[in-house]
This record gives C-alpha cells, sequence and structure tokens, in this order.
C-alpha cells in the first residue's frame, strides 16, 4: 500500500508545484516547471516499480504535469506560448541526452565511487533515446493544438472537456509512438502490450486528476493572483 499512497502523493506534489511555479513566476514559472519535469521523467522512468496491482515504470506522473503546463498556457495565455514550453522541453530533453553521453565516456578517477551509477542511469540506448524524443515532441505539439481548437470553438466553456480531450488524446499517442519505437522487435507483442495497457491506464488517471489545477491556474489569472 505504500506505493500507492507515494504514488498520490507525487501526482499532488508534482501538480501543486506547477501551480505555485505559476503563481510566483508566471508563464516564466511554467517554462521553467517544463525543463525540471523533463529531466525528472527521464531519470524516474529507469525505476520499475508495482502500484494497484500493475508493474510499470515511474516518470508517468512527473511526465503528465507537462501536458498540465500547456494546457494552463494554451487557457490563460496564447497558443504560441503553450507550443513554446513544448519547444523548451524538447531542447532540454535533447541538450540533456547529448551532454551526459559525453559526460560518461569520461574515464573517472581511482577516488569517483559514482560513476557506475551515473554511467547506469545516463547510459540511454540510442533507440530509446530516439523514441522519447520523437514521442514527446509529437504528443505535446499535438495538445496544444487540439486544446486550442476546442477553445476556438467553445471559448470559455468545457474546459473540462478540452482538458481531458487534448491531454487523454496526446498521452494515447505519446504511448502509442514511444512503444512502437522503443520495443517492437525487442519484446514480444504480448508484452509490448501489457507495457503499454499499464501505462496508458495511469495516464488516463493523471489526467482526469489535473482537471482541478487547470481550474485552479484560470482563477488565479482571472484574479489577477499571477506576477
Amino acid at each position: 500500500m505504500i506505493n500507492e499512497l507515494l504514488w498520490v502523493a507525487l501526482l499532488l506534489v508534482s501538480f501543486l508545484m506547477v501551480i505555485l511555479s505559476y503563481r510566483l513566476f508566471g508563464k516564466t514559472g511554467l517554462f521553467i516547471w517544463t525543463a525540471i519535469a523533463v529531466i525528472l521523467a527521464n531519470i524516474q522512468v529507469m525505476k520499475t516499480i508495482q502500484i494497484f496491482g500493475l508493474v510499470t515504470a515511474l516518470g508517468n506522473v512527473i511526465y503528465s504535469s507537462l501536458f498540465l503546463v500547456t494546457d494552463i498556457l494554451n487557457e490563460n495565455h496564447t497558443e504560441k506560448d503553450a507550443q513554446k514550453a513544448v519547444w523548451i522541453g524538447f531542447f532540454v530533453l535533447l541538450a540533456t541526452t547529448i551532454i551526459m553521453q559525453i559526460t560518461i565516456l569520461f574515464i573517472p578517477d581511482e577516488s569517483d565511487f559514482l560513476s557506475d551509477q551515473i554511467t547506469a542511469i545516463f547510459s540511454f540506448l540510442p533507440r530509446i533515446a530516439f523514441a522519447s524524443l520523437v514521442a514527446y515532441l509529437i504528443s505535446q505539439s499535438h495538445d496544444v493544438w487540439f486544446f486550442s481548437n476546442l477553445k476556438k470553438r467553445h471559448d470559455t466553456k468545457y474546459l473540462w472537456l478540452r482538458n481531458n480531450l487534448s491531454t487523454i488524446t496526446s498521452q494515447l499517442l505519446d504511448n502509442t509512438v514511444f512503444t512502437l519505437i522503443a520495443f517492437v522487435g525487442i519484446f514480444e507483442w504480448n508484452i509490448i502490450g501489457q507495457i503499454f495497457l499499464t501505462s496508458m491506464i495511469l495516464k488516463v488517471i493523471v489526467a482526469v486528476c489535473d482537471t482541478p489545477f487547470v481550474y485552479w491556474a484560470r482563477k488565479l489569472k482571472s484574479h489577477k493572483k499571477i506576477i
């Protein structure tokens, strides 16, 4: 039960951090959070856990907070701002991957005792790194585009609908692209199916849970409480 409680705590902390960064630093805070979340999600994903009877990798919650960021930017600001966050995240992910690949090539001194651990964390297979980059760019850009089109159609009404529709369809797209690029030809189809289904279930849960935070962010903006 401890994993389930920690997962819920991680979800609340992640979403509260998004709101706090927005409250304190405005749009800039959301851009900062995007950079933080992209790096943390790709580190967390290396840890496998069992939760609610399902085996999955960590990273789903913090990664899903990126969709919350783009939805807030799209709702309270502009589609251009939301797409800017996507490009910031893509750049950070690409830069981190390249820099850490160079870093782990250095020969450690005899006094070093963390080199093996750093190598284990950042030795991304090129295929996994490529899958992550492609899935991120496609799914996040789709989220921005879909949310923006729903907003044009409904104006300020049905925020819950555009938030959930854009996020869940984008998560489905992300899951599909990443799974196909990263795992086809490596695992059997039944294993790939289990990975896909487990990740998608948790991502849908997180997507639904972020809706109150989108409303909270819009309320903060309308009450002029954003820096």
